[in-house]
Order: C-alpha cells, then sequence, then structure tokens
C-alpha cells in the first residue's frame, strides 16, 4: 500500500509541484495483473486500481488498517472503467459492464475481481473511507443511476452526470460516488469550481489519450495552484481545497465524496472572478 501525507493551507502555496504530487496525486492505478492502494490521510480514503488479467485479484488487508479484512470497518466503491468483468463478494458474484458500479459493505470479508476476457481487461476503480455501520452490498449498473444534465455548449461545460452510489439509490455510511462525461467540445468539468467545507472529494480522470492532460486546480481561492494530470490517476482534495479542471480535449472523470453530508448539491460555489 502506497501513503499520501497531505499538507494544510498554511503551507501548500509555498510547494512545488512535485511536492504538491506527493502529498495529493496517485500514481498510474492500472497496471495488467496487478492490484494498486493508496492511503490518504485525508479522511482516511483508501485509492485503488485493479486491473485482472486470467487470474483473478483479491482484495487483502493491510497492516496499517489494523483490520482481519479490508471491509472489517470500511466501505468500499467500485466503479469499472475497462472490459466485461465480476466481483465476487463473500461468495456472490456480481458482472461488471464498464461504467457499472458496485457499493461493498462494511462486513465484507472477501472481495475478489475478475476479468471475462484478459485480452480485454476490467478495470476496477475503488474508493474506500471507514464506514460507521454496516448496510448491504448493492450493485448499480450505469443504467440504474440517476442521470443529470448540466452545462451548455456556449461555457465549454456541457456534461452528463450520473450519480450512481448516492442516497435514494444506495444506503451507504459516507461514500458518494459516481461518473461525469463531457459533451465533445467541452472541457471544463467543474464550473464555477466550489468546495465543500463538510466533505472531501476525490477525481480520477479518464476516456482521453496518454499524450492529452487535465489542468487540475486546487488550493484556496486566493492562492490557486494548478497541477497538470495524466489519465488515470487520482487526486485528493482536503475540505478546504476547490477542485476543478480544464482539459486540453473532452473526457470523463469520477468523482467520490466523504464526510459529514451526503447532499450532492451541498457546495459552496466560487465565482471565475473570485480565483488569483
Amino acid at each position: 500500500m502506497n501513503f499520501l501525507f497531505s499538507t494544510n493551507k498554511r503551507s501548500y502555496p509555498s510547494m512545488t509541484n512535485h511536492e504538491l504530487r506527493e502529498a495529493f496525486l496517485t500514481e498510474p492505478l492500472f497496471t495488467p495483473g496487478a492490484l494498486s492502494l493508496t492511503y490518504t490521510d485525508v479522511d482516511r480514503a483508501v485509492i485503488g486500481g485493479a486491473m485482472p488479467l486470467s487470474e483473478s485479484i483479491e482484495i487483502p488487508t493491510h497492516k496499517e488498517l489494523a483490520a482481519d479484512y479490508f471491509c472489517e470497518r470500511r466501505e468500499l466503491g467500485i466503479i469499472n472503467i475497462g472490459g466485461k468483468g465480476a466481483v465476487e463478494v463473500d461468495g456472490e458474484t456480481y458482472d461488471m459492464a464498464m461504467k457499472d458500479s458496485l457499493y461493498v459493505s462494511r462486513g465484507s470479508k472477501n472481495v475478489v475481481l475478475s476479468s471475462v476476457d484478459a485480452n480485454s481487461p476490467a478495470k476496477f476503480y475503488m474508493i474506500s473511507y471507514p464506514a460507521h455501520r454496516i448496510t448491504k452490498t448493492v450493485y448499480v449498473p450505469k443504467s440504474d443511476a440517476k442521470k443529470i444534465e448540466l452545462g451548455s455548449q456556449e461555457t465549454s461545460n456541457e456534461r452528463t452526470i450520473f450519480q450512481s452510489i448516492r442516497p435514494g439509490i444506495v444506503d451507504s455510511c459516507q461514500l458518494v460516488m459516481g461518473i461525469t462525461e463531457l459533451k465533445t467540445g467541452s472541457v471544463w468539468n467543474t464550473k464555477p469550481p466550489h468546495t465543500h467545507f463538510r466533505r472531501t472529494e476525490i477525481y480520477m480522470y479518464f476516456e482521453l489519450e496518454q499524450s492529452e492532460r487535465v489542468f487540475h486546480m486546487l488550493g484556496e481561492p486566493k492562492e490557486v495552484k494548478t497541477l497538470p494530470l495524466a489519465p488515470e490517476v487520482a487526486i485528493a482534495s482536503p475540505s478546504w481545497s476547490i477542485h476543478s479542471g480544464v482539459g486540453t480535449t473532452n473526457y470523463s472523470f469520477i468523482w467520490a465524496m466523504g464526510g459529514e453530508n451526503q447532499e450532492f448539491d451541498d457546495m459552496d460555489h466560487i465565482e471565475i472572478s473570485a480565483l488569483s
């Protein structure tokens, strides 16, 4: 397991891009046949990526979790962004097509990931937060997610949001998770940018070529930093930091939140003109 030790809002203005990456950014998440897990002290989230080939991959526990199994005191959200796959949770199998979601409840002992075809492997992106109660595991195909259309072509942020792990669909403890797809010609993922002091948020950009980048903005509105991000890495945003980005092309991203409030619209918008 890798570790990210974040900074505070007083220290980050003097940090270099390299130091900011060490504090908030994961390594590339998907390696054929392997599992990647990163623990961040931003709300003790764990960010993961798995790309099983002919052999399945079981999610292990780690001594740093002080748990007998990974989900002993944690909930887990999984979204597949690759070929067809399956997730087995305590003996029950859930088929996972591209952009399907699975919420794995606290207390689930065995979580095993597999691909249907090693030549077109699944890519399982995962977010885990500590959980205070046991609920139930829920499979959410993309077609069952709540679909919201936002933005416009004129402001370069026309996008479709798919809320899959959220109240009314999944009874989670604190995890809220879903996908945003930008339309062709749109590049802004959140406009205007925002914060939500009661929650942290993790972004993972994908569906853009490796040669393209998303310029992710972080920090306080009067001290904005920008990091160019390659596809399929994740960045953690503390509650005090804005999180917004503009790409060199359109793309998709998975957002995940944990904290005191699960309401999607609970955010404090910041006007573009207020950024500096």
